[in-house]
């Protein structure tokens, strides 16, 4: 049984597909099927227990330069989920109109340098958290990068008819959006040198996020697939999924009280946070379980998946009860999902299985043992 990083992929967690162009794609098709695997998710949400298993189709084009192109990116993301429709699962596959990592930045005057072939990247930096509080802002809205994820939205919509599972543009926390625009060798001091204008640049940037998301909202209608991005989403799911990954950095005495709240405060309008991070935040694990609202936490199981995978130890115990689901990803073979599931799973569980199998053979073999294994 081999779990290791493969070095030479470019996403180790993509899947290889062909573009269709929005008047090939079976629309009524899709819909049906993923109406069907919908009510799968109500009855899951509703319960106290169960596993469900997500075979997620990430194309690597859509995460790189392609998404500056609404028209690339929806060919890329329809053919996507046209191959879904192979591979055994519970959770149907979404479109979501990603646009990097800088969106809320951008309320700060931030733009994208775009280098050939890569996701855009932030230029720029404050010096302070001070300097941030004090600089101009605006809606996420009103900018040039969140003109064109509206723009985005509204494209795909139209060319879908609205009846394709459609989530929020990815999205960072209010931590991760500080950490990313703040100078790095004062913002860790920031915590501790001035908590006052944290707490304030925390707060506004969660409101800044929670406008640009309610504005999405309100375009994206019904076809809205939820928590978004990252996450297993259904449209009969809730929450507002955020990447959190900063949290890796952090002391408990500082992740918790001063970077939760504004991470409740941006999911309050959405139905409650949903949390991930990269890496490995299991030492965290047990308080992350605890957080108010909480409807769902991600993370990485196995080295395939993520280099600094979190180890399996602990989490069944941390999340059985909570009525908190616990996202999984599991890149690997077989023997190594299943190794994962069997150590993740207890009687009061609420489990999503995230599977990135090659073939719709494998699939079928690993969708039947993890529903064997949690019965």
């Amino acid at each position: 049984m081999k779990d290791t990083f493969d070095t030479s992929l470019a996403d180790s967690q993509a899947t290889r597909v062909d573009p269709i162009a929005p008047e090939r794609f079976d629309r009524a098709r899709y819909a049906d099927y993923a109406a069907a695997l919908d009510e799968r998710c109500a009855d899951f949400w509703k319960a106290d227990q169960g596993v469900l298993v997500y075979r997620r189709m990430r194309v690597k084009e859509v995460f790189a330069e392609e998404c500056r192109d609404r028209q690339r990116s929806l060919a890329w993301q329809l053919g996507a989920l046209e191959r879904s429709m192979c591979f055994e699962a519970d959770i149907p596959n979404f479109l979501e109109p990603w646009y990097g990592l800088g969106t809320v930045a951008a309320a700060y005057g931030f733009d994208y340098r775009w280098e050939p072939g890569l996701a855009p990247a932030v230029e720029g930096k404050f010096g302070s958290t001070a300097e941030l509080v004090a600089a101009p802002f605006r809606p996420v809205a009103e900018t040039a990068i969140g003109r064109h994820t509206l723009e985005m939205v509204e494209y795909f919509l139209e060319q879908t008819r609205g009846v394709i599972p459609v989530s929020y543009c990815d999205v960072q926390s209010p931590l991760n959006t500080l950490s990313n625009i703040i100078d790095s060798n004062q913002f860790y001091l920031d915590f501790y040198l001035d908590p006052e204008a944290m707490t304030a640049a925390m707060e506004r940037t969660a409101d800044l996020l929670a406008d640009f998301t309610e504005a999405q909202r309100r375009l994206i209608g019904p076809a809205l697939a939820k928590p978004g991005h990252g996450f297993a989403s259904s449209r009969r799911f809730e929450g507002f999924g955020m990447s959190d990954d900063t949290v890796t950095m952090l002391s408990p005495d500082l992740y918790f009280p001063v970077a939760v709240p504004a991470m409740q405060r941006a999911a309050a309008r959405f139905g409650g946070p949903v949390f991930h991070s990269c890496g490995n935040w299991s030492d965290k694990k047990e308080e992350i379980a605890r957080i108010e609202g909480l409807r769902m936490a991600d993370g990485a199981f196995s080295l395939a998946t993520d280099p600094g995978a979190n180890p399996v130890e602990g989490f069944a115990e941390a999340f059985a009860g909570s009525g908190v689901v616990l996202n999984a990803r599991i890149v690997g073979p077989a023997e190594v999902v299943e190794e994962k599931v069997r150590a993740l799973w207890r009687p009061g569980m609420k489990l999503i299985v995230v599977t990135y199998c090659e073939t719709p053979e494998e699939q079928a073999a690993v969708y039947r043992t993890i529903h064997e294994i949690c019965r």
